[in-house]
């Protein structure tokens, strides 16, 4: 009977060719693509109840399928739709809670409709309903859980209001994915600093720390992309521990592992950047506070799928479920591998920083912030400073800590003009005015500094006496170096008198031995 309830189409074209054209059986079943017994079955009872061509003509299918067959029976599974049946919507959103099943909800249903469908049908109706849906909506997102992050292709721009350049920023977006509640920010960069940071106002314009942040294989966030172990970039790490998150890279070719998020892009540059497209911009700041005024907008608006807005959805579903937000924010870093320079100290962006000199040529990890330079050494702090200001002026200068230096150099630092003068003073007053001389004819006096003290060192092997007699020999030709001086204690030339001796001064030349060397 099913089958040939399935031929009622053919009805009326069989009765035409059977009592109009008087075709065989067969015939009309090769014309019709039916079975020859549905045509014979369909004749006899035409005939049976007197039923010719002239009196069906006038009849529609339906009236003819009558005729033959009787009036149709409800199917039970026909009865079954007179049953009030569950809003697959509602359930939609109740799967995205944590622990939320369809045998829960099935229950539930019953307790409101004592009479309703059984489990089978009841999860028949929400995956039907879930088929027809967009492919993205086929992924079921507990609620608090996921957090999608990209940037859009298409990017804003800003103007230079001194040039009037227009330069292109990029668009950082990021989804809930139970939710879909939506943020958007523009950025210099996608660089490391900037992809941080947009993280880390999100997750305040969240309110709380969903427990996945989903990226795409961006080298700023993942510098290895791998299938089974991607490897994070370290202060994207860092910032994970920050917060108490997990970083999920999507699977590289796996566009359906962040659907979530391509699918908010699209949204946000058809009903964010579209809208700038006429407005005109002249900084970043500007910029993101026209998009967090359509932002409100955009997360305020009813979906048409859920009859509720991704701000309503979010209180209801997502933020119950957020992780808290940490009493500090994150502050962002940028770390480097650096070696330590002969001369103790390593180099960042042109500027010298100190580390303990017993790591000479050592390989650390070098950690900078904002206000802050860190040196580690396998995991382990071992040197800190403030970071020097980002100028021309602090090129090529050094930061160094006392506490780093070795207890030679820690000597030297301590020695200033003042001291040294004293010091010679206390030989004599001829090398008090030699040793000032040496001081004043560099341009820093920290670079007689080391002459200074070698001159005054040879007190101890030629006496404070024989030396103040080398200084006033010195000073009275104005030979102002160490050089001089070790060479008049060295060839005796201390023990002639100035004024005995006029032709003294070409023996001050260390490579002239004078007469006194051949006697």
């Amino acid at each position: 009977m099913a089958t040939e309830r399935m031929q009622m189409r053919h009805l009326r074209e069989i009765l035409r060719q059977k009592f109009l054209l008087h075709r065989s059986h067969r015939d009309i079943a090769s014309s019709l693509g039916v079975s020859a017994s549905t045509v014979s079955i369909a004749s006899s009872r035409a005939m049976a109840i007197g039923l010719t061509w002239e009196a069906s003509e006038s009849l529609s299918e339906e009236a003819i399928e009558e005729r033959l067959y009787g009036p149709k029976r409800t199917t039970r599974a026909k009865a079954k739709e007179t049953i009030p049946l569950p809003d697959p919507v509602a359930l939609h959103v109740e799967m995205r809670r944590p622990g939320v099943t369809l045998q829960l909800l099935h229950l539930e249903y019953l307790e409101r409709t004592p009479n309703g469908v059984r489990y089978t049908r009841f999860c028949e109706v929400y995956r039907e309903w879930v088929k027809k849906q967009s492919p993205v909506m086929r992924q079921t997102h507990e609620g608090g859980e996921r957090f999608f992050v990209d940037y859009a292709g298409k990017k804003p721009c800003i103007v230079d209001p001194t040039t009037g350049e227009v330069q292109e920023v990029e668009l950082f977006v990021g989804v809930m994915g139970a939710s879909n509640k939506t943020y958007a920010e523009a950025t210099r960069t996608q660089q490391v600093q900037d992809f941080i940071a947009s993280h880390v106002r999100a997750f305040e314009f969240l309110g709380g720390v969903p427990h996945v942040v989903v990226p795409d294989n961006l080298k700023s966030g993942v510098t290895l992309s791998c299938w089974h172990e991607p490897t994070l970039q370290r202060t994207y790490r860092e910032m994970s521990k920050h917060y108490g998150t997990t970083i999920l890279p999507a699977r590289p070719r796996r566009p359906r592992d962040k659907s979530k998020v391509e699918v908010a892009v699209q949204i946000v540059e058809r009903w964010i950047l579209a809208r700038l497209r006429n407005e005109t911009f002249f900084s970043l700041a500007e910029l993101n506070a026209r998009i967090r005024e359509l932002l409100l907008v955009l997360n305020q608006r009813t979906m048409r799928v859920y009859g509720v807005s991704r701000q309503e959805l979010f209180e209801k579903v997502d933020r119950p479920h957020l992780l808290a937000l940490p009493s500090e924010r994150f502050v962002t870093c940028e770390w480097k591998v650096v070696k330590v320079n002969i001369d103790y100290h390593v180099d960042y962006e042109h500027h010298y920083y100190s580390v303990p000199h017993a790591l000479l040529r050592e390989t650390l990890d070098l950690r900078a912030t904002a206000t802050t330079i860190e040196l580690y050494r396998r995991g382990e702090r071992v040197a800190s400073h403030l970071r020097a200001a980002s100028t021309q002026s602090s090129r090529g200068k050094h930061t160094t800590l006392t506490e780093h230096m070795p207890k030679s150099h820690q000597k030297y630092l301590e020695w200033s003009p003042s001291r040294i003068v004293s010091w010679a003073q206390t030989i004599g007053e001829q090398t008090g005015v030699f040793v000032q001389a040496i001081l004043a004819s560099r341009v820093h006096p920290e670079q007689g500094y080391r002459s200074c003290l070698g001159v005054l060192r040879l007190a101890k092997h030629y006496t404070p006496e024989r030396l103040e007699a080398a200084c006033t020999r010195a000073n009275a030709v104005r030979a102002y170096s160490y050089r001089h001086v070790e060479s008049i204690l060295k060839h005796g030339l201390d023990k002639v008198p100035t004024s005995d001796a006029p032709d003294a001064i070409p023996t001050l030349h260390t490579n002239v031995r004078g007469p006194a060397y051949y006697h």
